[in-house]
């Protein structure tokens, strides 16, 4: 049997994808209901418990990390356990995100009537708006699909991705709620290159000192090529007589112009340079730097004290070699 793997593997991007716009499509008020309920938890120093059963219980546990990682305390509640004892999980002031896309599984609808004994608020995360789930939830956000992503349209699959997805886009707006900053964030991931790009500041990767090249602008392309190579560099920083910056020069910028006049040694770095380049604080995150360098397309970035003088140069070689990437 000659099968395309490759375009069935593309069809069930495709489906899962248009199912995603869909659910996308259908966010409304409760969605914003939804982020004020979970925030209202947190900032009175309550938890979010996470509870659903097989497929849902799987995506619950990815639901939890992000918002734990993000600063939302979350924990997840076993179902099967909850009635022996794990209830004691659920305190005064939480908020509940149960998950189940018929709304009907037995399991955690058995568990709704001992957690609406406590004072908390349930967000349920349903594909079926009139489900026991759906009824009994202070707050439903519907996943509703047409079709999963299986050829049987049996196995959960784009019910599972949009129950995910959800779940990404309640933490991620909760995040931005909270006003949760990058610095917030590098308290939660001390380790690996994440964990060293956040916690890294760009001083302390900045090239400075003899690593600095350092021009007036009445210097000549011949000199900035000098003082390149002196401090190895694929930059130059032009500084006024004041200190201050005046613009940058690349390798890059040298050999777009040789190609255009190749007797370009003589001529004013003036003339040639980038007068108002890419810059960042000497106090900004390393992770700052990264994103800046991504955003703009560039491969230097110059680095400003507090009176904006140009005090060293952040260069992208230097990321894999630091394992900030």
């Amino acid at each position: 049997m000659d099968i395309n793997y490759v375009e069935k593997g593309r069809r069930v991007f495709e489906i899962e994808i248009e199912e995603l716009q869909r659910v996308a499509a259908s966010l409304s008020d409760s969605f914003c209901e939804a982020v004020e309920l979970l925030k209202e938890a947190i900032e009175n120093r309550g938890k979010i418990v996470v509870v659903g059963i097989g497929k849902s219980g799987n995506i619950g546990h990815k639901i939890a990390a992000t918002l734990n990682s993000t600063g939302a305390t979350a924990v997840v509640l076993n179902s099967q356990n909850a009635l022996h004892g794990d209830l004691g999980i659920i305190s005064d002031g939480d908020a509940v995100i149960a998950l189940s896309y018929s709304g009907e599984t037995s399991e955690l609808l058995d568990l709704l009537p001992f957690i609406k004994r406590t004072d908390v608020k349930v967000v349920g995360v349903t594909g079926k708006a009139n489900s026991t789930l759906g009824k009994h939830s202070d707050v439903t956000l519907l996943t509703s699909i047409q079709r999963e992503a299986c050829p049987l349209n049996l196995a959960p699959t784009s019910s599972s991705t949009a129950m995910l997805v959800m779940g990404d886009a309640l933490a991620m707006a909760l995040l931005e709620s909270r006003g949760f900053t990058e610095e917030d964030f590098s308290r939660f991931h001390p380790g690996g290159s994440l964990g060293r790009a956040l916690l890294t500041k760009v001083s302390d990767i900045m090239r400075s000192g003899d690593a600095l090249a350092c021009i007036p602008p009445s210097a000549t392309v011949h000199d900035a090529l000098e003082a390149m190579s002196a401090a190895r560099s694929g930059a130059c920083v032009i500084t006024a007589e004041d200190g201050t910056l005046a613009g940058i020069f690349t390798h890059g910028d040298f050999a777009r112009s040789f190609q255009e006049d190749p007797t370009i040694g003589s001529s004013q770095i003036s003339e040639l340079m980038t007068s108002q380049p890419i810059t960042l604080n000497s106090d900004s995150l390393a992770a700052e730097a990264v994103k800046t360098i991504g955003t703009h397309r560039i491969d230097d970035i110059v680095v400003l004290d507090t009176e904006g003088r140009p005090i060293g140069l952040i260069d992208t070689q230097d990321f894999a070699r630091l394992k900030l990437i």
